[in-house]
């Protein structure tokens, strides 16, 4: 059985700016499966993104740099 959608999805987009990456990053990490991304019910070229999994995603790239 499929998870459910997270309630506290955002567009990429914003996503991008919470993590201070560009779009090629993000696609990065949505491809590598370190975010998934769900479709936008009202517009399907929009990407959604936890921010839950966003914001644990954060304390990661930190530790990188």
């Amino acid at each position: 059985m499929p998870k459910p959608r997270p309630n506290d999805l955002i567009p990429v987009s914003e996503a991008r700016v919470v993590l201070n990456v560009s779009r090629f990053k993000i696609a990065e990490l949505i491809k590598r499966e370190l975010l998934r991304s769900y479709e936008n019910p009202l517009d399907r070229r929009v990407k959604l993104i936890s921010r839950a999994e966003l914001l644990a995603l954060k304390p990661h790239r930190a530790e990188a740099t």
